[in-house]
């Protein structure tokens, strides 16, 4: 045998330990990591995103985190549903169900959860149902338009109990922009 195949097989083999010894440690390590997700959390400490509401009916949402930063955008509804999907000292980037992004001081926002049906079927000739308990098959309590808000009281994964001007019910939580799917809200 020459002494390059003698060399190849030298090499070969610590190769093939290698691959052995890091499979085997490898193995260990996805044994030990964790099976879910850790969740992110903010400076705060809070999970990011998560959705809020707005406290005020008069909210300036700017450009940065900053009072220095221009007013990109002035929301005129209290209650509306925000999500917040970043922190910077006390300002925190939200997200509005049309998509717009902006900075608001914390101090506006509130941890009261609402949310707003099918914002996504607005301005169509659509009618959502809010129904008298959870389930496709109960009775209606009420007919509801896309982009209405209302308080979530609870979400349990696939349904959310929200009051709408004085009219409780449950609406599918697919429908609410104001609640994750699957996630469960307690009030």
């Amino acid at each position: 045998m020459s002494g390059f195949a003698s060399l190849c097989r030298v090499v070969s083999a610590a190769m093939f330990g290698l691959v052995v010894i890091s499979t085997g440690t490898l193995t260990s390590a996805i044994a030990a990591a964790p099976a879910a997700p850790e969740v992110t959390r903010g400076p705060s400490g809070l999970q990011l995103p998560r959705f809020v509401s707005l406290k005020s009916g008069r909210v300036n949402s700017r450009i940065g985190p900053g009072v220095n930063y221009a007013v990109g955008w002035m929301y005129m509804k209290s209650g509306l549903p925000m999500e917040i999907i970043q922190e910077y000292d006390n300002w925190r980037r939200v997200r509005d169900s049309d998509g717009v992004e902006g900075w608001i001081n914390q101090s506006l926002l509130s941890g009261r959860r609402t949310g707003i049906v099918a914002p996504w079927q607005k301005g169509k000739q659509t009618q959502i149902s809010l129904m008298a308990e959870p389930g496709s098959g109960a009775g209606v309590a009420a007919i509801l338009e896309p982009g209405v808000i209302g308080t979530i009281k609870t979400c349990n994964g696939e349904w959310c109990e929200m009051t709408f001007d004085g009219h409780t019910g449950w609406v599918s939580q697919s429908l609410v922009w104001g609640a994750y799917p699957g996630e469960t809200v307690k009030d």
